[in-house]
């Protein structure tokens, strides 16, 4: 198995996952708790907004046609009988000549079908009973909010898959879903392989490295919306390796392990894989960087074996995991958005293979443009902090210039797209 390495096409890469992929559970949560969760159920209109018809502002509700031979030189006088303000009901339907002075938010009085605005009108009292004259003609249903004006009963308000922010929450509250169903989180398991990794708070030494990839795994897992486990590192040893993976596989839904893909001599995921019974879905792919990267499934679950190149590993994350997450979180556009966007500077590397190359967005002169996030190599960790896309240049080009028109996928984007599109 380790000796097959022939690459294939990303989208087909993409495809073989994809195949794979498994909607997750639905829990209810509170809303108060639901904050940044995926909806996992479509929200409708409980009953109409407004729920019922209501004042604009502060004044007198009355019938407009009363009103038809008010002039200047010639007002019209009503009869307040009836004073509301809002969350109270009317007693009082209006007759002719009769007013109800009303609050805004206010429901409207059964007979009225107008409100005319405090700054309009002209009160006065006499024998301890309210009037109040206006000088101008109303027409039906003049400032008043009609009963469903905003949302009819039944209609779909927002769709499953999204995800919840303060304005959904507010929709949320209006119709009564004090508990919410929201997309079960899926657990990662995290695991860092090779001996030469030393933990963040380690000082350095000779032919040691930092452990950069479980830290900004963790980042991406969370970003997607998923929750991780990590384990820890795995030393260059088969056995003890493998017992590891074989009980992890327990807790997770999905197992990522950065490094130990390629076919070195201490390079163990290939064969822990085969021990395992895992089906092996591809263990190249024609792309730069993290061609090596290696994706199998064990029963339901899929395990993911990604470069130990930072980059690398950060760029397959984004093509082959986010995506499958968030299909587990009932999001319908799982695949990250792709714009058109003009290189800001030159790529004169030319490859057979894809490239996906870190990038920032910035607009200039009403124009898109994707500027280089620094170095592009596959070890290099330092761009990364300054990536929000990754620019997709295709393979068999002898390079880019600064101006030509470029895909980028963005990395940061919640609106996402239904597919992963064929460049």
């Amino acid at each position: 198995m380790a000796e097959m390495r022939k690459p294939i096409p990303v989208e087909e890469a993409i495809n073989r996952i994809w195949k794979r992929r498994i909607t997750g559970e639905i829990e209810h949560v509170s809303i108060r708790d639901c904050d940044n969760r995926r909806l996992a159920e479509d929200i409708v209109a409980k009953h109409p907004v407004p729920p019922f018809p209501k004042s604009p502002y502060d004044g007198f509700a009355f019938r407009s046609a009363d009103t038809i031979e008010a002039s200047r030189n010639n007002p019209v006088t009503f009869k307040v009988v009836e004073h509301i303000g809002a969350g109270q009901v009317p007693e009082k339907i209006l007759h002719k000549g009769e007013a109800t002075r009303i609050m805004t938010g206010a429901k409207i009085p059964d007979g009225a079908d107008c409100v005319a605005m405090f700054e309009i009108c002209q009160t006065y009292e006499e024998d301890n009973q309210s009037f109040m004259s206006i000088k101008r003609t109303m027409d039906s249903g003049q400032n008043i909010i009609g009963e469903g004006s905003e949302v009819a009963e039944g209609e779909e308000l927002i769709e499953k898959g999204t995800i919840i922010n303060p304005g959904i929450k507010a929709v949320l509250a209006t119709f009564g879903y004090s508990q919410v169903k929201v997309a079960k989180k899926p657990v990662i398991g995290v695991i860092a392989t090779g001996t030469e990794l030393l933990d963040v708070g380690e000082e350095l030494q000779p032919g040691k490295i930092r452990n950069s990839n479980a830290y900004m795994i963790e980042s991406q897992i969370i970003r997607a919306g998923a929750d991780y486990k990590y384990f820890g590192k795995l030393e260059d040893k088969f056995d003890s390796s493998y017992d590891m993976i074989n009980e992890i596989l327990n807790e997770v839904d999905i197992l990522i392990t950065t490094g130990g893909v390629s076919v070195g001599d201490f390079d163990l995921m290939p064969a822990i894989y085969e021990k395992l019974g895992a089906d092996v879905l591809f263990n190249k792919v024609a792309m730069r960087p993290g061609s090596v990267t290696t994706v199998a499934t064990n029963g339901e679950k899929i395990l993911y074996g990604l470069s130990g190149n930072p980059s690398a590993c950060y760029v397959g994350f984004e093509l082959f995991v986010r995506p499958i997450v968030q299909h587990y979180l009932h999001n319908s556009h799982a695949f990250q958005r792709r714009v058109k966007a003009i290189l800001g500077d030159d790529f004169p590397k030319p490859n057979p293979f894809t490239r996906f190359v870190r990038c920032y967005l910035l607009y200039e002169n009403s124009r898109l443009y994707a500027k280089l996030a620094g170095i592009d190599k596959s070890n290099v960790v330092t761009s990364l902090a300054h990536t929000s896309g990754l620019m997709v240049l295709p393979g068999g080009t002898r390079g880019f210039k600064a101006g030509d028109e470029a895909d980028v996928l963005l990395l940061d984007d919640q609106q996402g797209q239904p597919e992963f599109k064929t460049i």
